[in-house]
């Protein structure tokens, strides 16, 4: 009796941790696709964000949600939260339109690099955790770069 009951606790678990790697997931990629401005005051900004999010996986991807960073120039910019739900198709995409902050700190700080022509280049990274349900919190951290046109000063 003891012998039957051992067996089977063992393919129970076996059964379980056989269920737990079939809905292994990679994480999805999530890229910065646009950035507009919604509000500028004072102390606070907003912005409109779109974030592409790609499904490499051959299942569907449910989000309840995410959290996330925008870095411009290895510098905090903004950062933003939503629950809208969305589900990501099977080796597919969805572009998501999220709303982030920033403060005039942040603002500043970028405008006076890209004025004053030390870099060209502008550089962001996006990184933050998607809420996917039972599947839980799958991180992304993606970065990219944007060469910028140099601006003349007239004489």
């Amino acid at each position: 009796m003891k012998r039957t009951l051992l067996i089977a606790s063992i393919l129970l678990s076996l059964l379980i941790l056989g269920g737990c790697a079939a809905v292994s997931v990679k994480p999805p990629t999530v890229t910065l696709a646009d950035i507009g401005i919604i509000e500028a005051g004072l102390l606070e900004q907003r912005f409109s964000c779109k974030l592409r999010v790609m499904n490499p996986n051959d299942v569907e991807i449910p989000l309840t949600g995410l959290n996330f960073e925008v870095e411009v120039n290895g510098q905090p910019f903004a950062r933003g939260v939503s629950n809208k739900p969305v589900t990501v198709p099977r080796l597919g995409e969805e572009i998501l339109e999220v709303t982030a902050v920033s403060t005039l700190a942040n603002v500043l700080r970028q405008i006076t690099e890209w004025k004053s022509g030390e870099n060209p280049a502008l550089t962001y990274r996006v990184k933050g955790s998607l809420a996917a349900g039972s599947l839980g919190w799958l991180p992304f951290d993606e970065s990219g770069k944007l060469e910028m046109p140099r601006v003349q000063e007239k004489d």
